[in-house]
């Protein structure tokens, strides 16, 4: 789902990655893909970064630079990146969720975090692709999303509807190619 989100210049400037680098800067050299992580236990936290992990370099073949969200701190997160192959991932710590709300991610509803759909993912995601569960690594109510920003300005997003939405991250990336 494609949503036009405002996000005051300020808030790429006070978001800065574990490289020390900001979003706003990073963005000025080239488009950032910034994928607001669920928690880390979560199974649809675990499918995106494997789902990710699978197409980066077709990704980053578009230009874009990938750059995580997620709620707990870097070291755990490390971890989890390294894990998914997604070593020397770059990321930024937010436990408080201050950067999704800024980018107008909402805490989930019940049907949105427990509905059938989420059983039904969640059966094949967790079980038959091996993904499983673990320990809540931040707040369970969040909702994740996906946000391309280039030169400061977001040109394409999806925003989850359901924590069991797979968005087709290659497509977003497209959006700002780079020849």
């Amino acid at each position: 789902m494609s949503l036009v989100v405002n996000v005051d210049a300020e808030i790429l400037e006070q978001m800065v990655a574990n490289t020390g680098q900001t979003v706003q800067e990073m963005s000025l050299v080239q488009p950032v893909m910034l994928v607001f992580l669920r928690h880390f236990g979560c199974t649809f936290c675990r499918e995106a970064l494997s789902d990710i992990a699978k197409r980066r370099k077709e990704i980053e073949k578009t230009g874009a630079r990938l750059v995580f969200v997620h709620m707990t701190d870097n070291e755990v997160a490390d971890r989890y990146f390294n894990r998914y192959n997604l070593a020397g991932a770059i990321h930024i710590s937010d436990p408080e969720c201050h950067y999704y709300a800024a980018f107008g991610l909402v805490k989930g509803n019940f049907t949105q975090l427990f509905g059938l759909h989420f059983f039904i993912r969640g059966f094949q995601a967790g079980i038959l692709e091996g993904h499983g569960s673990g320990k809540l690594l931040g707040d369970g109510f969040q909702m994740p999303g996906i946000f391309v920003v280039q030169d400061g300005e977001i040109k394409e997003s999806f925003i989850h509807k359901l924590v069991s939405d797979r968005p087709d991250y290659l497509e977003l990336a497209k959006c700002c190619a780079i020849p």
